[in-house]
C-alpha cells in the first residue's frame, strides 16, 4: 500500500544538486543564473511550449534531450532569447557547452532554458563566466534558492515536496515553478522543475509528466497567453533504491503519479495566486458536459473573459459577464434554460435567467472574498472539469506596461 504527504518546505531528492548565483543577465546583485545537476543514470520527461515561435533554447532543449540523458540544466532569468534567430540558438549552444566542458560531460547532456525579455541577444559572457562559479556551489539543499533565482515578475518562490512509501522505500518528489504573467501553459511565462529519486522505466516517466501537467499546468490561466520559452521537465534519478516501476498500472506507477501530480498542481495554482498584480484566486468548474471538451471552453471562456476577471477585481457581481462567456463559448445547440451557476454557494441564475432567490447582496458578498468559486453545471451530460485563474488588476496593467522600462 502507498501513501503520500504533500509539504511546503522542499525536501532534498537524492541524486539531484542546485546552484544559484547572480550573473547580471540583465540585473545587478540579483540571482539569475541556476544549475541544477542530475546523477549519472538519470532519466528525465519534458513537455515544451506550443508556441509555434518557440526561444532558442527549447529548441537546443529539444534537440538535446532526443540525444541524450541530462546531467545538467541550465536556466537563466531576465533573457528569454526568443525571437533571436540563428544567432541566438548559437548563443544558447555556447551556454550549454560552456557547462559541457567544465562538467566534463557531452553538449547533448546540458539542456538550456531561459525566461524573460523577448527579442534581446542572450548575454553569453556573464552566464558562461559563471559556470565555474555554479559547479563550485552545487548542494543538495539548493532548492530554495535555485526557486528565487528563477523568478521574473513573481513576487514569492513557488516549491513544494511530496514524500511516499511504496512497498516500504521512501520516495521523494520535490518541484519548482515560475511564472506570474503571459501564462496559458498549452503543452505562460512558465518553467517547471521536477525530481524524484524514484527508479522508474522512461516510458512510465514519460507518461507520469503527462498526466500530471494535463491535470494541473493545463488547467491554469492568467491571461490567456501562451509564453515562447514554456517547460516543465521530470527528472528521476533513482537514488531512493526502490525497485524500478516498469508497469504503468502498478500501484506504484499510480501512487508515484499522484505525487507528481500533487505537486505539479500546488505550484501551478501557486502561480496563478501569484499572478501579476492579482487580488482573486479563482477555481472555476464546469460540471454537467457532454465530454471533457466542452467544459474546458466553457470554463477557459470564463476565464479569458477580460469582462469576467475586471469585474472580479471589482468585487462587483456582474453574472451578466458571466452568461456571455458560456454562451459564446461554442457549444452547440446549447440550451440556456438547463444551465446553472453560482458564485460559492451562491446560486445566481438558472432556467435562462436571474435565479429566484437571488441577492445582489448575496452575490457581492461572494465576490468579496479573496478565493471565489465559480461553479456552471451544464446540465446536458456527465463531464467536469476545473481551471485556476486570477483576476486583472490595475497592476497587471502597470506591470505589463513598464515590464522593458
Amino acid at each position: 500500500m502507498a501513501q503520500r504527504e504533500l509539504l511546503e518546505a522542499p525536501l532534498p531528492v537524492g541524486g539531484i544538486r542546485l546552484a544559484t548565483v547572480a550573473a547580471g543577465v540583465r540585473y545587478q546583485g540579483r540571482p539569475d543564473l541556476v544549475l541544477l545537476e542530475a546523477a549519472p543514470g538519470s532519466r528525465c520527461a519534458a513537455v515544451f511550449t506550443r508556441n509555434a515561435f518557440c526561444a532558442a533554447p527549447v529548441h537546443l532543449a529539444r534537440e538535446h534531450l532526443a540525444q541524450a540523458a541530462p546531467r545538467y540544466l541550465l536556466i537563466n532569468t531576465g533573457n528569454a532569447n526568443a525571437g533571436t534567430g540563428a544567432a541566438g540558438l548559437a548563443d544558447a549552444r555556447a551556454c550549454s557547452t560552456a557547462v559541457a566542458a567544465a562538467a566534463g560531460v557531452r553538449e547533448e547532456e546540458v539542456l538550456p532554458f531561459s525566461t524573460g525579455v523577448i527579442g534581446e541577444p542572450l548575454p553569453v559572457a556573464p552566464i558562461t563566466a559563471a559556470v565555474p562559479q555554479l559547479l563550485a556551489g552545487l548542494a543538495a539543499d539548493g532548492w530554495a534558492d535555485a526557486a528565487r533565482g528563477i523568478m521574473t515578475t513573481d513576487t514569492q518562490p513557488k516549491l513544494c515536496s511530496a514524500r511516499l512509501t511504496v512497498d516500504g522505500t521512501e520516495v521523494t518528489v520535490t518541484g519548482m515553478a515560475k511564472g506570474a504573467g503571459m501564462l496559458r501553459p498549452a503543452m505562460a511565462t512558465m518553467l517547471a522543475f521536477i525530481a524524484t529519486d524514484a527508479a522508474v522505466a522512461q516510458p512510465v516517466l514519460d507518461a507520469v509528466l503527462r498526466e500530471a501537467v494535463d491535470c494541473s499546468f493545463h488547467r491554469i490561466s492568467v491571461d490567456g497567453d501562451t509564453s515562447t520559452n514554456d517547460a516543465c521537465v521530470l527528472l528521476a534519478t533513482g537514488a531512493a533504491g526502490n525497485g524500478e516501476v516498469t508497469d504503468g498500472d502498478s500501484e506504484a506507477a499510480r501512487a508515484l503519479a499522484e505525487a507528481v501530480g500533487d505537486v505539479c498542481t500546488q505550484l501551478a495554482q501557486g502561480l496563478v495566486r501569484d499572478g501579476e498584480g492579482a487580488s482573486k484566486f479563482v477555481a472555476i468548474t464546469v460540471a454537467g458536459g457532454e465530454g471533457s471538451d466542452e467544459c474546458l471552453a466553457v470554463a477557459f471562456t470564463i476565464a479569458h473573459s477580460p469582462l469576467v476577471k475586471t469585474a472580479l477585481f471589482a468585487s462587483d457581481p456582474n453574472w451578466g459577464r458571466l452568461l456571455a462567456a458560456i454562451g459564446r463559448a461554442g457549444l452547440a445547440d446549447l440550451d440556456v434554460e438547463t444551465v446553472s451557476v453560482r458564485l460559492n454557494d451562491v446560486l445566481i441564475a438558472e432556467g435562462g435567467c436571474r435565479a429566484a432567490t437571488y441577492t445582489e447582496a448575496a452575490g457581492a458578498a461572494a465576490m468579496a472574498e479573496a478565493e471565489i468559486r465559480i461553479d456552471v453545471d451544464l446540465g446536458r451530460g456527465e463531464a467536469s472539469e476545473t481551471v485556476w485563474t486570477s483576476d486583472f488588476s490595475y497592476d497587471y496593467v502597470r506591470i505589463n506596461a513598464e515590464y522593458r522600462t
